[in-house]
């Protein structure tokens, strides 16, 4: 291939600098999906609240981190906060701008999850005497959980990649180092196709494990409804 670098794709393939920024993103991804789902839960049950103060507060989160790019979130989260005297590092504001973005997707899946079990059960655990909190943590999310998993795992899929967006305010993840590289090394297409690579890796094997878990839950659903006969 002509203007390709053949030796310079192998070295980078392979370079310590661009897998501990891959190692990075994955960090990423975990912490924002962690407390990405966390606070959709909460901001599910606010949407789903008869007060309608609440789950008017908890439509407006959503139509706003939905309805404006995660760049723009980025930046004012970055620079915009410091003016009202709020100062984060890029590390604080990455994970916070990815948090609070993700937490908006989220709470949609878990709503839709949470929704999909017939009101009848609900009613019928509190006919015998369950409170609320039990009537979510054994009835309502058991079976909630089948229909949030593939969706919640699509997510993580996206996130990975979403991730990449941090770069914009200097975040050393995968995309921003392979931008450092090509600063110093000019192998602009190389080094693109090498980070192409390792983002191929990371959402390939996540969806190697993603479908262990549905099969898991699938599974193990059929046993304990093959016990209730």
């Amino acid at each position: 291939m002509k203007g390709w670098n053949w030796q310079g794709f192998f070295e980078y393939l392979t370079n310590t600098y661009l897998f501990e920024g891959a190692l990075v993103t994955l960090g990423l991804t975990a912490f924002s999906m962690t407390a990405g789902l966390i606070l959709g839960f909460f901001i599910a049950v606010l949407r789903m609240s008869r007060f309608r103060i609440l789950s008017t507060t908890a439509s407006l989160y959503i139509w706003l981190f939905r309805g404006t790019p995660l760049l723009v979130q980025l930046i004012i989260i970055y620079t915009g906060l410091p003016q009202v005297g709020i100062k984060l590092s890029v590390i604080q504001s990455t994970l916070l701008g990815l948090a609070l973005c993700e937490a908006a997707y989220l709470s949609e899946i878990v709503r839709a999850g949470i929704t999909s079990v017939p009101r009848g059960q609900v009613n019928a655990a509190r006919a015998i005497g369950m409170r609320e909190a039990q009537i979510m943590r054994y009835v309502i999310m058991p079976q909630a959980l089948r229909l949030i998993i593939p969706p919640l795992g699509n997510s993580v899929n996206s996130v990975l990649k979403t991730t990449s967006i941090a770069s914009i305010i200097s975040m050393e993840e995968l995309l921003r180092r392979t931008q450092v590289l090509i600063q110093e090394k000019f192998l602009v297409l190389e080094l693109f196709v090498v980070a192409a690579i390792y983002y191929l890796i990371m959402t390939t094997a996540w969806e190697f494990v993603q479908r262990r878990i549905e099969a898991r839950l699938g599974k193990a659903y059929g046993q304990s409804a093959m016990t209730g006969l």
